[in-house]
């Protein structure tokens, strides 16, 4: 016991007045956001310095609050185009020393500046599970079996250096003692967000979030779980994301630009039918965000057009959660995305256990894509009836913990976007290149 207090005390003294963080939200042009968690109260602030310049800035202080789990987001609103800045946490007036480099940059000025075009690489993932003694499942034998599984992965992510990563749900598995109350679902996103071999990753890349049924509620939850007002207040807490939710209503659907790649992040549980109701259509999104998300894409001036959900929209597996289950509103978005001949659509979604690129082949105009990626860090699916999928491309599935990488590069009116699936020790598992051209036929 006296080496389990020790320990304990040596990894507190290790994160100083950190629980976790600091982590990159939101960057844009002018501005970007740090989200961090202290131990107890304190006034936080963030110093940061553009690279180029030498140019020091340093925020306005904001008090951590118990009743917030001690969680704030720093606005940065000294931020230029383009620009790489070193930034610190300031807790209590004193610098934190973080034991890793703490830097983005923020997106370039292009549009109306020739043909030259940013590239772009965005990583994705899904399917986040540490463990936690005292709180994991039990095998046959009576002995508790963790559900995650450390790996590197989070260093391979941040060995590529991509411009965002795309959290595609289940990014915090919340369990029994979690989801029944606020205080529950904050110490397990605690817990989770504090797991030392992400910090890095969190800390130097710019971090988006969607959620699915494990980070809103229990196992298949949907619009009527009772907590998920709850959930989306906790959800808030932990993600800086650029918006929550559409048109004046709630959840967590949001947006952002990446040069010419323009990010669609959905909400596939505030609005979903119940599974068991038989006496109407069945919807994942729902008809506002649905009509929503046609109207942001037919606006959009993207080259390409990433639509982000944590269902699999393409599978025709009906053991899966996904869009397969709701067909009716599957075949709704497709056909609309044809009739306003909408250019450079593809999806990207988590959940699985496994990792596929899906086609779905339509007459008269381009296919469409959907890259899957599952899972981060939490178990495999090693069930072949359940990764049968009439719509996947062959050689692209894969079992084994992982992340996508979505690249885009070349001059404006040939841009090559790249899609590609990296195992968790950074090995390339396989990749698909497709040309801006045979995405707008």
């Amino acid at each position: 016991m006296a080496l389990v207090i020790l320990t304990m005390t040596a990894s507190l003294r290790a994160q100083g007045p950190l629980r976790s963080g600091p982590m990159v939200g939101h960057v844009d042009m002018r501005s970007a956001s740090i989200f961090v968690q202290t131990l107890k109260p304190a006034s936080v602030a963030i110093r940061y310095v553009d690279s180029a310049s030498n140019a020091t800035f340093t925020t306005a202080a904001v008090r951590s609050a118990d009743e917030q789990a001690n969680c704030v987001t720093i606005h940065l609103d000294s931020v230029e185009p383009g620009r790489t800045y070193r930034y610190s946490v300031l807790v209590d007036g004193a610098e934190v020393r973080l034991p890793f480099p703490s830097v983005f940059r923020s997106r370039p000025i292009w549009r109306y500046r020739g043909k030259t075009i940013p590239n772009v690489t965005i990583a994705l993932g899904s399917c986040h599970y540490v463990n936690e003694p005292g709180f994991e499942r039990f095998d046959s034998s009576g002995v508790e079996k963790g559900y995650g599984t450390p790996t590197d992965i989070f260093s391979s992510i941040l060995s590529r250096r991509p411009d965002a990563m795309l959290w595609l749900g289940d990014n915090v598995y919340m369990r029994e003692p979690d989801w029944g109350s606020r205080g529950g679902m904050l110490k397990r996103y605690s817990h989770t967000r504090a797991y030392a071999p992400a910090r890095p990753m969190l800390a130097n890349v710019p971090n988006y979030a969607t959620w699915d049924d494990h980070d809103y509620g229990p196992n298949g939850s949907d619009k009527s779980w009772w907590m998920k007002n709850t959930a989306l207040d906790v959800f808030k807490l932990f993600w800086p994301n650029p918006s929550y939710g559409i048109k004046g209503l709630d959840g967590v659907t949001t947006s952002m630009e990446i040069a010419d790649v323009q990010v669609f992040m959905l909400d596939d549980r505030w609005y979903r039918n119940a599974n068991d109701r038989i006496d109407q259509q069945r919807r994942i999104l729902g008809e506002q965000q649905l009509q929503w998300l046609i109207d942001a894409l037919a606006s959009s001036r993207a080259t390409f057009k990433i639509v982000a959900v944590g269902s699999q929209v393409l599978s025709d597996n009906k053991r899966r959660e996904g869009f397969e289950r709701s067909t009716f509103e599957r075949d709704e978005l497709l056909q609309l995305i044809t009739k306003n001949k909408i250019p450079g659509v593809l999806f990207v979604s988590g959940d699985v256990h496994f990792a596929e690129l899906s086609k779905l082949d339509r007459e008269g105009t381009y296919p469409i894509y959907e890259l899957t990626s599952s899972p981060l860090s939490a178990g495999l699916n090693t069930s072949a009836l359940y990764r049968e999928n009439s719509r996947n491309v062959a050689g692209t599935e894969y079992v084994g913990h992982n992340f996508g990488l979505i690249s885009v590069q070349g001059a404006k009116g040939s841009r090559i976007l790249t899609l590609s699936i990296i195992s968790a020790d950074g090995k390339e598992v396989w990749k698909k290149e497709i040309a801006e051209k045979e995405l707008s036929r």
